[in-house]
């Protein structure tokens, strides 16, 4: 006997499980009803958040200038020899390459703010880590969680910096990269009194409370940056996607462009005092203001990125900047004379110092956060592999040719800026007003950046009206 038909009350009124369609309406209509109380939150303002992301740059350099100004203690403490020393810090940049991409897929999963805040506590957690240790094995255990806390906060901080600056329509990056360069001298003094003070555990501990006590301020701020409706919320698809279609080879050029210039900077961190005291007898405190007045100059330069973008447009201070280092750099290396030495350091500063953000700010407009965490990597490379390079050929051809190679590395990045084509950047067009220097840049000035889309082409838009041919 055949049952009779329910009607589509009775099929809706019945308890049990709704049928599939009904189901998948009522999660879209739960989904919808989340992400707009999510996006129904106010964005913070854009300078407190500006001013949160710096404090998280700066935060970044003081937890690792802090720790670098401690590696002699550390190495007596533990018993570490220059081999066995180096082994613990390659342990260190392991521990950053290792976690970057894994980053990188957070922040485009759950927003570069949240993970930006998770991140920063970590760091400051892990800068114990090296301080407990009293063997070799132990800190290499130890360094490899602090580098993993270090790339972690790298590439979440360059990823919410990339975000601020689409949404401030300027670019911004250099800025908060002179205040990680700001933190890192702060920390790096604050570590040299320290030393003549306190042990290594108790002068940690203090850098890791102070880094929780900023965080407490600064965390609500970073997740608050995750509400931006230009975002793509999770389930739904928004003009974010540039990420799912990323070009990979122009963002290991980006990233090549990067490891280029950090190399220069591992070079004269690891090896540019002691050029100075073996080759011009430079005594301890004039040989360690070589790498003071090289910080200095790069902190000052980076300050004044966003208006360098502005006069000269990014492909100039690119190449610019590249060869101004590799100049500062030749100086340095073949002169007989301290000052002029000295000031070659200050050029390569000056030089390198936008390079490497202006880099990865592109590789943010290109391929969101997973863009930074590949280029990061790529980077990194530079800075992981420079020392051991530079100790090399300094063994065999002198430190003076060791340090030559800084020079042909930023030769190499001018070329590598040179090769991008910027002519396939697709840019709206736009309504020719304005003062009479607000004019498109020509093509080959244009943004180092292919396919730009959502806020990140509103920035490159801005930059072709502001940029002076």
């Amino acid at each position: 006997m055949r049952r009779p038909a329910l009607s589509r009350s009775a099929v809706l009124s019945r308890p049990g499980p709704l049928p599939a369609p009904a189901r998948s309406s009522a999660r879209s209509r739960a989904s919808a009803a989340v992400a707009g109380r999510v996006l129904s939150t106010p964005l913070p303002p854009l300078g407190r958040l500006r001013a949160a992301v710096a404090v998280l740059f700066a935060l970044d350099g003081f937890v690792f200038g802090s720790w670098a100004a401690r590696v002699p203690d550390v190495s007596v403490a533990t018993g570490a020899g220059h081999t066995a020393l180096g082994v613990a810090l390659l342990c260190l940049s392991l521990g950053a390459l290792a976690c970057m991409q894994l980053t990188g897929a957070l922040c485009a999963r759950l927003g570069p703010g949240l993970v930006s805040a998770v991140s920063g506590v970590a760091l400051s957690l892990a800068a114990v880590l090296p301080g407990l240790t009293s063997s070799v094995p132990a800190l290499c255990a130890a360094l490899l969680v602090f580098g993993a806390g270090t790339g972690a906060v790298n590439v979440a901080a360059n990823s919410l910096g990339v975000q601020v600056e689409a949404r401030a329509g300027r670019p911004l990056l250099s800025g908060l990269h002179a205040a990680f360069s700001g933190g890192g001298l702060f920390g790096a003094l604050a570590g040299g009194l320290a030393s003549a003070a306190v042990g290594v555990a108790p002068h940690l501990i203090v850098v890791s409370l102070i880094g929780l006590a900023v965080l407490a301020w600064a965390a609500p701020v970073l997740v608050g940056a995750d509400r931006d409706p230009a975002r793509s919320h999770p389930g739904t698809r928004s003009a974010g996607r540039g990420a799912d279609r990323r070009p990979t080879a122009a963002l290991v050029v980006l990233g090549a462009i990067a490891g280029a210039t950090a190399y220069g900077e591992g070079a004269l961190t690891d090896w540019g005092a002691l050029h100075l005291r073996e080759n011009l007898a430079a005594a301890p405190v004039l040989a360690a203001a070589g790498y003071a007045g090289f910080s200095l100059a790069m902190a000052a330069a980076r300050l004044a990125g966003g208006q360098l973008v502005i006069l000269l447009g990014e492909r100039r201070l690119l190449v610019g900047g590249s060869l101004l280092a590799a100049a500062g750099a030749l100086t340095a290396v073949t002169t007989s004379s301290l000052p002029i030495a000295l000031g070659g350091y200050a050029v390569v500063g000056l030089g390198l110092a936008n390079v490497f953000p202006l880099a990865i700010a592109r590789a943010g407009a290109l391929g969101g956060p997973s863009g930074v965490a590949l280029a990061t990597t790529v980077g990194y490379t530079g800075l992981l592999g420079g020392p051991p390079v530079i100790g090399f050929l300094a063994e065999h051809a002198g430190l003076p040719v060791a340090l030559a190679t800084v020079a042909l590395l930023a030769v190499v990045a001018a070329v590598l800026v040179l090769g991008l084509d910027g002519s396939r950047v697709r840019v709206p067009s736009l309504p020719r007003t304005g003062p009479a220097w607000a004019v498109p840049v020509a093509s080959g000035l244009r943004p180092v950046a292919v396919r730009v889309r959502g806020g990140a082409g509103a920035y490159v838009r801005d930059l072709e009206l502001l940029a002076v041919s």
